[in-house]
């Protein structure tokens, strides 16, 4: 009977124990267990403490004070039972990023024979390369050799489909046209492993960083002046007045036959806006200092 009472005792320790565990990354906070639905794109906050009410197939299921719906589902690697050390925070943030945006034209001018050129949907706007951690060696975190082989290679079309909510899917399709060719399972596996985050997270953070600048007078300054020569000095100047004084310094250009094919992007680790991220990043130089805005269709 002791026994008895000694072993209720243990195991009423071991599930009071569990009944909070410590965030270790900034995971997403999805509806269902399938991960195809989270209102308001929650996610978690690292160091912080969270309420567990079960655990099934490699998730738990949280409680959480602030949200409808309050429960909600999130990957076991997300969480731990110990309190993160500092000095792993503090490596998390201060990694920096660098947002590669394609201008869509020119991509497809230079690339012809993909399936995202083969309609002018996202003619005239920049489209998502990828968010790459850095430094640029920073690459393939965790991954089985089995996928690092296979990106390098280029075989995309065998490597693993990102665990991403529908929407996130969705929105991801309209700024990553490359999608199409598995670009997002290559930048994924790549560089999004790297993140410090689930895919969900990764991806979500890409997409908002992209609509900014969608939204900005920069879209407005390529669009304007498509089939005409933009400087680096002109571009910069217009990242400030749309990011504030001192982003204009952490943009680059980057060139191929004399057309601008990208813009690149020094960020910091900042989850929240792009003026502070370009903010936190670091200046750069850039070696194109001027191309041609290239228009839709084929020939400048």
């Amino acid at each position: 009977m002791k026994r008895l009472i000694l072993l209720l005792l243990m195991l009423s320790s071991i599930l009071s124990a569990r009944s909070t565990m410590i965030a270790t990354q900034a995971c997403g906070l999805f509806n269902n267990l399938k991960h195809t639905k989270n209102n308001n794109h929650l996610v978690l906050k690292p160091g912080s403490r969270y309420e567990v009410l079960h655990h099934h197939k490699g998730q738990y299921l949280l409680k959480l004070s602030d949200a409808n719906p309050a429960q909600r589902w999130v990957d076991e690697d997300c969480l731990s039972m110990s309190k993160i050390s500092q000095a792993v925070e503090d490596k998390k943030l201060s990694q920096k990023n660098l947002l590669a945006l394609s201008w869509h034209n020119a991509f497809c001018e230079t690339h012809r024979y993909k399936k995202e050129c083969k309609n002018l949907r996202n003619s005239g706007n920049f489209t998502l390369h990828g968010l790459w951690p850095q430094p640029r060696g920073k690459v393939y975190c965790g991954v089985p050799k089995r996928y690092v082989i296979a990106d390098r290679e280029g075989r995309w079309q065998q490597l693993p489909e990102p665990k991403l909510s529908s929407e996130t899917r969705t929105r991801l399709l309209e700024v990553m046209p490359g999608a199409a060719s598995n670009l997002h399972r290559h930048e994924w596996i790549k560089h999004g492993t790297c993140y410090g985050a689930d895919a969900e997270t990764y991806f979500m953070h890409a997409i908002s960083l992209v609509q900014e600048v969608r939204k900005s007078t920069v879209a407005t300054l390529f669009q304007k002046n498509a089939g005409k020569r933009l400087r680096i000095e002109q571009v910069r100047k217009v990242f400030e007045k749309s990011f504030g004084k001192g982003s204009g310094s952490r943009v680059e250009l980057r060139c191929k036959r004399g057309l601008i094919t990208e813009v690149w992007l020094h960020l910091g680790r900042s989850d929240s806006t792009l003026a502070r991220a370009l903010l936190e990043g670091g200046t750069v130089n850039s070696r194109c200092r001027y191309g041609i805005v290239d228009r839709a269709g084929y020939g400048r």
